[in-house]
């Protein structure tokens, strides 16, 4: 008789920075694993936690990582292979793949984007207090001297990837991953699991939007005072300069979205 699958152990701090980042941003499913399954991989492959051409865990690290079987795992990843999200290599080197190219189409049908704003709009809100919450708790790493010399080289590159990113599609999945990063440096596998929630809602919302270079230029100064902020220890700071960040967005989004 197989025995159900266990949950893995929470991880918190230091240990929590230093997971890859795809792995700091799966978890335990909840509800029905297959669809549970497929929707947390998806999300963490759109939002750059996986980049194209970058090899997934091992199935049994994944199974372990989510919580579920592995034969529900495998139908979780035959999904993702039909969808073109990835590929399977066979023989020496080889591994689940992801191959999906970073786009920004909006996929929403025109009937359903009245209900899919109200949404929007709670994203919004719960973004507002989570962002800032999760730059805050970074700072407050970093000022108590628990932020390594690894996980601040890790903030440094994720922001630097953001400032080198050119493509639009590129530009928006660095900028996701730089969100994850900060989420991660908070120590708080539930602050990851929320910005990851907002992430994705924001994704969407972007997507369904024209990419304006005004607003990049003006997103990438942000990024870059929220940063110094959590290098230097001031949560106070962190926090403002994320909240005025969210502010900015969400100012966009609600006019151009109505």
């Amino acid at each position: 008789m197989t025995s159900a699958p266990q949950d893995p152990p929470l991880l918190t701090g230091s240990a929590l920075a230093h997971q890859p980042l795809g792995e700091a941003v799966l978890r335990p499913v909840r509800g029905h694993a297959f669809e549970a399954c497929v929707e947390q991989l998806a999300t963490a492959i759109r939002l750059g936690a996986y980049p194209r051409g970058s090899a997934l865990p091992p199935e049994r690290e994944l199974a372990e990582r989510m919580g579920v079987s592995r034969a529900t795992l495998r139908e979780a990843m035959a999904a993702l292979r039909e969808a073109g999200l990835v590929e399977t290599r066979r023989g020496r080197g080889g591994g689940t793949v992801v191959t999906k190219r970073p786009g920004l189409q909006s996929r929403i049908p025109a009937g359903q984007q009245a209900a899919r704003r109200v949404e929007w709009l709670d994203a919004l809100a719960f973004r507002r207090i989570v962002e800032p919450g999760a730059s805050a708790l970074a700072a407050e790493v970093a000022a108590d001297n628990a932020l390594t010399d690894r996980a601040r080289r890790t903030l440094t590159s994720a922001h630097d990837a953001v400032a080198q990113a050119h493509q639009p599609a590129a530009h928006r999945q660095a900028d996701s991953r730089l969100h994850l990063t900060i989420a991660t440096l908070s120590g708080s596998a539930r602050v990851v699991e929320a910005v990851t929630s907002v992430q994705a809602s924001l994704d969407e919302m972007l997507r369904a939007i024209p990419v304006l270079e005004a607003n990049i230029s003006h997103s990438d100064l942000q990024h870059a005072r929220i940063v110094e902020a959590i290098l230097g220890g001031d949560p106070s700071r962190a926090r403002r300069q994320m909240e005025q960040h969210c502010d900015d967005t969400a100012a966009l989004l609600r006019g151009l979205l109505g």
